[in-house]
């Protein structure tokens, strides 16, 4: 049994999860995370099938784990029950497609002008709705013809013996599949802040996440790249080279899920778990000193400031904001919102997209009525969503940071 199943009991009914629940404020679908969550699952018996299925309806945001005042597992309870309710069933072809950016992007890179002229076309959007339930309407990212790790093969390394340099001020940037093979430019950014704050950057082995087969209920195939992410990271850990990585989703997986939802045990996931930190969190704890020095250039701009649910879990706060806030003439609105609907690959799917969207309306009214000239977000899949409704760029809060400190993509 995983270790999210025994907080089961700790549930009083209370119901505070379903009320801050966005999925369940917008459909009637889904029942709310204490119904298909703690409630079920003492009614969910091993060997028999499930007894419901809305939970296939839960996006996985984690908002009802983070306001569930008695400390249970919520979100965790639910994601496990996707994952036995994918076994239970046949697992569409766009499910299995849409868990696999990482493929994705190795196939379609060498011919990426072609891959991305043609994805984006009508026709082809009209059809994947059709064939396979890929909404036209969701947004769908460009790939790129030379991904991270070919940009910067000199500091990719096997293992840390490999490193020539002293470790001392190395970092290992996990780039996930996002800077690999969509977003370089975040990658080259990322390498190029860190540099310029005195750090080393190497790049180790590294698949996919997982998150994205975790979230489609593939868990036989997240344990497996969890498995070869945590055999090539744990070196680098145990060396005590921090693990840094801009996707929030990611090193979320490496600090929580990979163990808890997962149910991976060992001393390297646990050594793996705490070398990780979001690129800000880093930041502001490694490095304050030297960025309180920085002179950041100004930025004539209005922005507003969106933290992703993926950064919420991490329990760490919005660390962005205190470096967002020290650039001159940068005026920052927050978000009012807690989740911009997106739930990575929830919102490309042809019934989810209209619930997401609605999830999102909040966000997208407030953007509207101000006038901003960008968007600020950490997670990939979240700026694409947004960018896709509202009409205005968004761009990762260590892209403005790069522009306030003259680095370039």
């Amino acid at each position: 049994m995983n270790l999210p199943l025994f907080t089961t009991d700790l549930c009083l009914k209370c119901n505070i999860c379903t009320a801050a629940c966005p999925v369940a404020a917008v459909t009637d679908l889904f029942p709310g995370p204490k119904f298909v969550g703690p409630q079920a699952e003492r009614y969910r018996h091993p060997r028999l099938s499930m007894p419901d299925v809305s939970v296939d309806w839960c996006s996985g945001c984690g908002i009802c784990s983070r306001v569930c005042p008695h400390g249970v597992a919520v979100a965790e309870i639910n994601i496990l029950a996707k994952g036995r309710l994918t076994k239970e069933r046949h697992t569409p072809l766009r499910d299995q497609l849409i868990a696999h950016p990482e493929l994705l992007g190795r196939i379609a890179s060498p011919i990426a002008p072609v891959a991305n002229t043609s994805i984006h076309l009508r026709p082809a959007r009209w059809l994947l709705e059709k064939t396979i339930g890929i909404s036209r309407h969701a947004p769908i990212p460009t790939f790129t013809r030379i991904p991270l790790r070919k940009r910067f093969r000199d500091r990719c390394f096997d293992t840390p013996l490999d490193i020539k340099h002293d470790i001392d001020h190395t970092v290992a940037f996990f780039h996930g599949c996002s800077s690999n093979y969509y977003e370089p430019e975040l990658g080259e950014q990322t390498i190029a802040i860190l540099e310029r704050l005195g750090y080393e950057v190497v790049i180790p082995p590294q698949i996919c996440c997982g998150l994205p087969l975790q979230s489609n209920g593939l868990f036989d195939a997240a344990r497996r790249h969890a498995q070869a992410n945590i055999t090539w990271l744990a070196p680098f850990a145990k060396q005590g080279i921090p693990i840094v990585g801009t996707s929030t989703s990611c090193t979320l997986m490496l600090k929580h899920d990979y163990r808890t939802i997962l149910g991976i045990r060992g001393e390297d996931v646990e050594t793996i778990a705490t070398s990780t930190y979001d690129f800000f969190e880093f930041l502001t704890i490694f490095v304050k000193n030297e960025i309180n020095r920085i002179k950041f250039n100004s930025l004539h701009a209005r922005a507003l400031y969106h933290p992703p649910c993926k950064l919420r879990n991490h329990g760490i706060g919005a660390p962005a904001l205190s470096i967002l806030r020290q650039i001159p003439e940068l005026q920052l609105h927050l978000s009012e919102s807690e989740c911009c609907g997106a739930g990575g690959t929830y919102g490309m799917k042809l019934e989810k997209f209209p619930v997401a969207y609605e999830v999102g309306q909040g966000l997208f009214n407030q953007i509207s009525q101000l006038e901003l000239d960008f968007v600020i977000c950490d997670s990939e899949t979240c700026r694409w969503w947004i960018a896709k409704h509202t009409g205005l760029p968004v761009y990762h809060p260590l892209e403005i940071m790069a522009r306030a400190m003259d680095i370039q993509p």
